[in-house]
């Protein structure tokens, strides 16, 4: 008899050393690690190796993936060509589609590595940075080789060394979100993977899948929801309403998560101690505590708190980013563990084929 799950929900079809997000206890980890620590003593390019290679790195280490990440970030002639004719209407998420499907040249050919990863990672960034640029007739940035990934990436975006609390917010960001399971996204780069296509075809998949409003989409409608919520004339009352009516609140709730988000905690504990004076920062702390206590009254049966989301929208706020950048840098995050997962495939491999049951009429 098939067993049929709609979604695939609860259906086990990998097995993976890269990560294990457990939602009852609302904790994940990277190879074993709790990423919450991690956060506190890694930095991106350390957290990238340990995903990428599954050891924590030595310093040699570190330092060799740091250069080759520097090495790696600039676009190629022809994508920087190509970055220029795009139309000016393009999404940003179909511009970083359309130049990382050009690096598909003969240097991706053949099993997936992890130096071709590191390429793919390293360019994310630049190819963000200038598109935002040029949309706004600003001369591009170029990547500055002595700064880290994460602090080029702001640099790239302003033009202006940023400050170092900015950077070690999104740098805690970035991290948090490189890599969560068996995703829409880290599952469809696995599909194609299996088939034995090339990497930049696998990651196209998955930046593709991460462009669905409900994925990669989400913080986007947390701007909406705390938007609304900031000229309202009854906060609670909005929110009783939207609750009531079965409308979903955008940033609150997972779909595996079963307690807190324990990347939503790492990424307040890590706003809170920015000690800045913001007031979209204060505004979101307020919004989660009422939504919070409401949830509890009006759904005592379920467990609902903020996610991953709701958080970020309160960084990319405290770093003045536009919302069309929020989908965009959660997928330069996420580049790790794409390929993290199908340097994984490769190494036992076996095709993605499900079954469908039919159920239309017979004619």
């Amino acid at each position: 008899m098939k067993m049929f799950r709609k979604g695939l929900k609860g259906i086990v079809a990998v097995e993976t050393k890269v990560a294990s997000v457990d939602g009852e206890k609302g904790r994940l980890t990277y190879r074993g690690y709790d990423v919450g620590e991690l956060t506190k003593t890694l930095t991106f390019e350390e957290a990238a190796s340990l995903l990428w290679y599954g050891e924590l790195p030595t310093d040699r280490e570190v330092k060799e993936c740091i250069q080759k990440i520097k090495d790696n970030r600039a676009l190629s002639p022809l994508q920087w060509e190509v970055l220029q004719a795009l139309p000016r209407d393009m999404s940003l998420m179909d511009v970083i589609r359309t130049l990382i499907s050009l690096e598909g040249d003969q240097t991706y050919s053949g099993p997936p590595t992890v130096e071709q990863a590191i390429k793919l990672t390293a360019v994310i960034p630049t190819i963000i940075a200038h598109r935002t640029r040029l949309l706004a007739n600003k001369d591009v940035v170029h990547p500055e080789l002595q700064l880290s990934h994460v602090e080029n990436y702001l640099y790239m975006l302003t033009g202006k060394k940023p400050l170092i609390a900015h950077v070690q917010a999104l740098e805690t960001y970035m991290i948090l979100t490189m890599e969560h399971g068996m995703n829409a996204s880290t599952f469809a780069a696995r599909v194609t993977a299996s088939t034995e296509s090339d990497i930049v075809s696998s990651i196209v998949t998955a930046i593709g899948t991460m462009k669905g409003p409900l994925h990669g989409g989400a913080p986007t409608g947390v701007i909406a929801l705390l938007e609304e919520l900031k000229v309202s004339n009854d906060r609670k009352k909005t929110i009783k309403h939207k609750i009531l009516s079965g409308e979903k609140l955008m940033g609150f709730g997972h779909r595996v998560y079963k307690t807190v988000d324990p990347r939503a905690e790492a990424l307040k504990e890590k706003l809170l101690a920015m000690q800045v004076e913001d007031s979209w920062l204060h505004f979101a702390i307020e919004v989660e505590k009422e939504v919070v206590t409401i949830l509890a009254e009006l759904k005592p049966d379920r467990k609902l708190y903020t996610n991953v989301e709701f958080y970020a929208t309160a960084i990319m706020r405290a770093l003045s980013m536009d919302s069309t950048l929020f989908t965009p840098t959660f997928t330069a995050a996420r580049m790790v563990g794409w390929t993290a997962h199908i340097l994984e495939q490769a190494e036992d491999n076996v095709i993605f084929r499900p079954q469908s049951t039919y159920v239309g009429s017979e004619k």
